[in-house]
């Protein structure tokens, strides 16, 4: 017969865990979409060639800009999120 390993029992999280899970989230977010349109306006995803100019390649940019800059802030993007999240943080405490 094999001895099996206890499990410890795991708590739910926390209203404060969730509150600030959810502000690094939006944090995160927000960091990403302002990537996204820094890409845009450096012109990343456009192409100038015999196979551009199609009706849907703007839309198809913008998926990969979007893509690219979620992967960004995934590496540590440019520390917007980090400060986002501390000044959410600062404004949920003094309520």
């Amino acid at each position: 017969m094999t001895d099996s390993l206890p499990i410890p029992a795991t708590r739910p999280p926390t209203a404060t865990v969730i509150k600030e899970m959810s502000a690094r989230q939006a944090a995160e977010k927000l960091e990403a979409t302002f990537l996204a349109e820094m890409l845009k306006s450096a012109g990343f995803g456009e192409q100038e060639n015999s196979f551009s100019g199609s009706a849907g390649e703007d839309q198809f940019a913008s998926f990969q800009r979007t893509a690219m800059a979620e992967q960004m802030v995934k590496r540590g993007g440019i520390g917007l999120a980090e400060a986002f999240y501390k000044s959410m943080m600062e404004k949920s405490d003094e309520n």
